[in-house]
């Protein structure tokens, strides 16, 4: 594979060492000019051949990512998604999917980027991967926190608004039985009087119904007081299905109806098999 030349010119320099030596990770089209003193053409010319030599990365149009040189003199364009991503909205945070595969809650790794914010803007290609806008209601934009991906600061939701969301739009992770395998992975750190209180702050008693019964299934040691809780909230609100609506095409082989929850599961039994009692914590036999 042939990989771009990193060598660099007097004024390709003068940019990558002024960065470098700022501790930047990014930088603006108007920067790079008022750093060179230079016309914008000329300007825009070592621009150009950074991006060409791996050197800048292109977030947003006039604003570039520095792919910086503790990477070796050899560097692969696109070698962080998750930060070029970020620059195209704020505010904003990675969710869903993606940021079940960045905590290591699902091996399903996809050429998507799930960016959500409330501002309205297009998703778009990075290179391979394609950016999905989310737009979040005001209600559900919250539960996240900035985390380092190979040295960039990205916003992301935790894990347990990460579980939470991919409940509560399971095609954003890869189906319902994804869903479940995270909230499975998710619920052994799980801060569960954190995770209660971001379903009351949604305030949704379908996400509730969802929640409890997924967590049932997936038999992960959820507390007494966190369980009674849910199940006083799911009482409040009137019964619900979890899947595709079964008013309009009930799925064969559904698992059904479940009394506790008062959730219409129309979920094949096969799909959700490989998730059945994976949050149970296990432990070690010890020899006698």
């Amino acid at each position: 594979m042939d990989f771009p030349i990193r060598s660099l010119s007097p004024q390709e320099s003068r940019v990558i060492l002024a960065l470098t030596q700022q501790g930047r990770r990014d930088v603006t089209r108007a920067e790079i000019i008022r750093l060179l003193g230079s016309s914008i053409k000329a300007a825009d010319n070592v621009i150009e051949a950074l991006r060409r030599k791996g050197w800048l990365e292109r977030a947003t149009w006039g604003r570039y990512l520095l792919v910086p040189p503790d990477q070796g003199p050899e560097a692969i364009g696109d070698s962080n998604l998750l930060a070029l991503a970020s620059r195209i909205a704020d505010p904003y945070y990675v969710g869903f999917g993606t940021a079940a595969a960045h905590y290591g809650l699902t091996t399903q790794h996809r050429y998507v980027v799930f960016l959500v914010t409330p501002a309205r803007v297009r998703g778009r290609m990075l290179g391979v991967a394609r950016v999905k806008i989310v737009n979040q209601t005001t209600k559900k934009f919250f539960g996240f926190e900035p985390v380092d991906v190979l040295g960039h600061e990205v916003m992301m939701s935790d894990r347990e608004k990460t579980a939470i969301d991919c409940i509560d739009r399971p095609e954003l992770a890869g189906g319902v039985g994804e869903a479940a395998v995270i909230l499975a992975n998710a619920s052994r750190r799980f801060d569960w009087a954190k995770a209660a209180g971001y379903i009351e702050r949604i305030g949704t008693g379908t996400l509730a119904h969802r929640f409890g019964w997924l967590i049932d299934h997936v038999q992960a040691d959820m507390p007494e007081d966190v369980r009674a809780h849910l199940l006083e909230r799911s009482a409040r609100s009137r019964k619900t299905w979890f899947g595709s609506d079964p008013a309009r095409a009930r799925v064969k082989d559904a698992i059904g109806f479940d009394e506790t929850w008062r959730v219409f599961v129309n979920v094949a039994v096969e799909e959700l098999h490989s998730s059945a009692g994976l949050g149970k914590r296990k432990t070690l036999r010890k020899d006698h």
